[in-house]
């Protein structure tokens, strides 16, 4: 009697079983494909390219188009008295048709002053009588020259990615320029300048600064959420400076800091800089500026003839130009030491190439403050003849697409006028030609190039610019250790 009960709650257990069972993989059904269903919204809604304008790029890692000087606008704050001097200064490196911006003037010029075609189209500033109470900067038209980086903005040029904001005395390459400026990501915050050479002139102003003379980029998201805030950010800073520092700190309460660049030269220095430029970091050179205040940087020309001549250069090989290479003539015991376009130094004595690197001191710092005075290392011009250069310059440039190098020829500008280091006398040179590869250097990789010297005859001399060998060392060291 009891087996019959026994059999119904057997069979009730199993029909609950295949119940849950079928119920489980019904859940399981169900659950895959929802999720399958969700995985392929997510593939197709969330990670496609946006719409709109090519400049906006989905989160993803997708390749974004390299940066050009179409992606460039260049905002210029200038007066209508001193363009009057100073702009063919500008007109040496601005393309007309080719590069976008506008110099900002403080007034509309008069109807007998024509405006140049191979200049930059003109604006005049903004009105900033509101900002009277709130001017109390030592620098005339402080707030004009800052807002010129929110009336640039505000001019709404398309497909923009980095603004470069200069002086109407500031001539930058723009070549090296553009080239910078695709090793950093335009879609961030970017702030990218270079401090002034003097320690006096950082410590005064700011050393987390870029010294606006010598030029700086922004990139377009932080000159956006800057041109919102900048008006009343200017009220906060009534007492410092100049629009240098203002800009500097009101980056900084977005969170913003510097990214220091060594190419851009304020050039805060009087006389002459050709130990500067015979002995330049191993940077892109990116500007000059203050080139009133400095002698012409070729002898016997003007200043602007000068840096006309420099562009000659630049137009065969921007990568190279102010690029320093020392090599070796160890039959002469010759140090060579080439800044290449602009001079060599010839020297009867070997020389480590860490001394040559070192400029020397032609010129003077900008004010007299700061100990030591410069943000480099210099040594002394001397007339000791073992430690005096023969100085040669850059005389002309000859590219061809025949040829798979670039010929450079330098010739003395004076006699040296001192006896000679241990009767090992280079007074009988009068020109070095300089053969360079065609292919542009890439300075990114972290290392200077290497050279061979010839002595072609007495009065020639020939030098071959090259890439080092893998794991050649400087001559130097095989020099020393003999």
């Amino acid at each position: 009697m009891a087996v019959e009960p026994m059999k119904k709650l057997n069979s009730q257990v199993n029909t609950i079983t295949d119940l849950i069972n079928n119920y489980d993989r019904t859940i399981f059904k169900v659950m895959f494909s929802t999720a399958f269903i969700l995985y392929f919204c997510y593939i197709f809604c969330f990670t496609q390219p946006t719409g709109g304008s090519s400049e906006n790029y989905s989160k993803s890692n997708s390749i974004v188009a390299t940066t050009d000087l179409r992606h460039i606008v260049f905002g210029i704050a200038s007066s209508v008295d001193s363009w009057k001097n100073r702009h063919p200064y500008i007109d040496l490196w601005w393309r007309p048709n080719q590069t976008r911006g506008v110099v900002f003037l403080d007034r509309a010029p008069t109807d007998n002053e024509t405006w140049p075609d191979t200049s930059p189209p003109f604006q005049i500033s903004g009105d900033t009588s509101k900002f009277k109470d709130y001017d109390h900067h030592a620098m005339p038209f402080a707030i004009r020259m800052i807002r010129v980086i929110s009336e640039t903005y505000n001019m709404n040029f398309t497909n923009v990615r980095w603004f470069v904001m200069a002086d109407d005395d500031t001539v930058l390459f723009i070549e090296n320029l553009v080239e910078v400026l695709q090793r950093y990501d335009h879609r961030k915050y970017y702030y990218i300048g270079g401090l002034s050479e003097c320690v006096g002139q950082n410590w005064w102003h700011s050393f987390r600064m870029a010294f606006g003379g010598a030029g700086y980029a922004m990139s377009y998201p932080l000159v956006k959420d800057l041109s919102k805030m900048l008006d009343g950010c200017i009220m906060r800073y009534p007492y410092l400076y100049g629009s240098d520092h203002i800009l500097q700190s009101c980056i900084s309460e977005l969170g913003g800091a510097l990214t220091r660049l060594p190419g851009f030269h304020q050039f805060d220095l009087h006389g002459d800089i050709s130990g500067f430029l015979s002995s330049h970091p191993p940077a892109p050179v990116l500007s000059f500026h203050h080139i009133d205040s400095l002698d012409p940087i070729f002898p016997n020309k003007t200043r602007d003839a000068a840096l006309r001549h420099l562009m000659k250069v630049e137009k065969a090989d921007h990568s190279r130009i102010l690029q320093q290479t020392v090599c070796y003539n160890h039959n002469n015991n010759l140090s060579f030491s080439i800044s290449w376009g602009y001079s060599i130094h010839v020297y009867e004595k070997l020389h480590a190439p860490g001394y040559l690197h070192m400029p020397i001191q032609t010129f003077q710092p900008w004010n007299g403050f700061g100990n030591p005075p410069f943000m480099f290392n210099v040594r002394p011009a001397s007339d000791d003849p073992c430690e005096a250069p023969h100085v040669f310059y850059f005389k002309n440039v000859e590219r061809t697409n025949t040829l798979d190098h670039i010929t450079t020829n330098y010739i003395r500008n004076a006699a040296r006028g001192l006896l000679s280091c241990a009767n090992n006398s280079a007074d009988s040179i009068s020109q070095i030609v300089v053969f360079s590869p065609i292919q542009p250097f890439k300075l990114e990789e972290g290392k200077r190039e290497c050279c061979t010297v010839t002595e072609k005859n007495s009065n020639v001399t020939e030098i071959e610019i090259r890439s080092c060998l893998d794991g050649e060392a400087s001559e130097w060291s095989s020099i020393s250790s003999s």
